[in-house]
């Protein structure tokens, strides 16, 4: 049964996006802030800081890309959600703060009453990889080792109830194997650790370092969480082919505005940001991150974020998944 939590993000959104559009002639009458729920520098601020000179050029004014990093993105879509809704203010995150961080505990504000979902942007997949103290080759040999040694495998991600640990939770559970959590607090020591050779297998985001550390021979892609198989790393196959479709999990990330935003504003910069993942100079750079363009309308970015969360919610219960 779905949540009363996804319900409300799908009428939340369809509210939002399917009102008669009136035209809002004077917007943007200044420029948009763009609040990104992470560091500078990552793969997310990249994208962001692209994204919104595209969306200057559109639309006729600046895109000042704001930087309010905390709490796995909870702080900078917090911002977003208390923000004056006139259409100056969006938020770029993964949709875990809306769809998984409330599962594991309060967050200072509601995810449907507070915002609106406007499009989605790109898949960032989660890639399984080996250290050099496992030799198996695949996912197939990673799982007989398990089997034959309970617990004695280690798995580290980035922290409890990180997508990582559900992917981790999902596996487990489908393959029936005893598999030990390693969380860390972040990825930064995690890949360090795994460069040492401190635990057989981890679950990270797929990015431009990983990717140097893959050719380098330094750590083995088993498979990917992504809708398809990556160019990057094309002989990878993805969790889904290898028969475990739960644990088939990328981070989807997207903009979101504070509910109250006019609907035509919505729609307007749905289509805009459409427009943009269609241009091959994004869609090139996305691709070479790693990453998957999205895109899409708005309803169906809800309906997406609706469904995870129930997912998450499943997954965190079945688990007794708790955070530090």
């Amino acid at each position: 049964m779905q949540s009363t939590v996804s319900r409300r993000v799908a009428l939340a959104a369809l509210s939002a996006t399917v009102l008669p559009l009136h035209a809002q002639a004077n917007w943007p009458s200044k420029p948009i802030h763009l609040v990104v729920a992470y560091p500078p520098g990552g793969v997310s601020d990249i994208v962001a800081r692209a994204l919104g000179d595209r969306l200057a050029a559109a639309l006729g004014q600046p895109v000042v890309v704001e930087n309010k990093a905390g709490a796995s993105g909870t702080i900078g879509v917090d911002a977003v959600a208390k923000a004056a809704p006139d259409g100056h203010t969006f938020g770029f995150a993964a949709i875990s703060p809306i769809a998984l961080t409330p599962h594991l505990g309060k967050v200072p504000f509601d995810p449907v009453r507070d915002l609106v979902p406007v499009v989605g942007v790109m898949d960032s997949p989660v890639l399984l990889l080996a250290t050099t103290a496992t030799p198996a080759k695949d996912l197939r040999e990673l799982l007989a080792a398990a089997k034959a040694r309970p617990g004695a495998l280690r798995w580290a991600t980035s922290g409890p109830g990180s997508l990582g640990h559900l992917m981790l939770e999902q596996l487990k559970a489908a393959a029936k194997v005893d598999i030990t959590h390693i969380p860390y607090k972040g990825g930064g020591q995690q890949i360090n650790d795994a460069l040492g050779g401190q635990f057989e297998v981890l679950s990270v985001n797929a990015s431009p370092v990983i990717s140097q550390h893959v050719k380098a021979g330094k750590l083995r892609v088993l498979a990917v969480g992504s809708p398809s198989r990556l160019d990057a790393f094309a002989a990878a196959p993805t969790l889904a082919e290898l028969g475990y479709p739960a644990a088939n999990l990328s981070s989807v990330f997207g903009i979101f505005a504070p509910v109250g935003v006019p609907p035509a504003v919505v729609e307007r910069l749905n289509a805009e940001v459409n427009k943009a993942l269609a241009t091959p100079e994004l869609r090139s750079r996305l691709v070479a991150s790693d990453n998957v363009p999205t895109g899409g309308s708005a309803a169906a970015f809800a309906k997406l974020i609706a469904t995870e969360s129930d997912n998450n919610a499943r997954i965190i219960r079945a688990a007794h998944i708790q955070a530090e």
